[in-house]
């Protein structure tokens, strides 16, 4: 859960707000329905497999976003400001 917060919330930053209304609702179901947190953690670095009914586009864009290719430092969450920013 740790490492899982700020990899989630930063993830929804960046992406949110370019997501299309399909892509928000696999979104939301894929943060709520599991009842480990570890395992959206797992699937997303690939340590575990991703169950079928949680691989789609959305899960491909948050491994792509967990494998950090650009070595940014991601230790806290962001702040809540960037939910009532206008979309770029």
């Amino acid at each position: 859960l740790i490492l899982l917060r700020p990899l989630s919330s930063l993830f929804a930053k960046e992406n949110l707000n370019r997501m299309s209304e399909q892509q928000l609702n696999l979104y939301d179901r894929l943060i709520n329905e599991p009842s480990n947190d570890w395992d959206i953690y797992y699937w997303a670095t690939e340590a575990k497999p991703t169950p079928a009914e949680f691989e789609n586009d959305v899960m491909a864009m948050l491994r792509e976003f967990a494998k950090n290719k650009k070595r940014e430092q991601r230790l806290r969450q962001p702040d809540l400001e960037y939910l009532f920013e206008p979309p770029r």
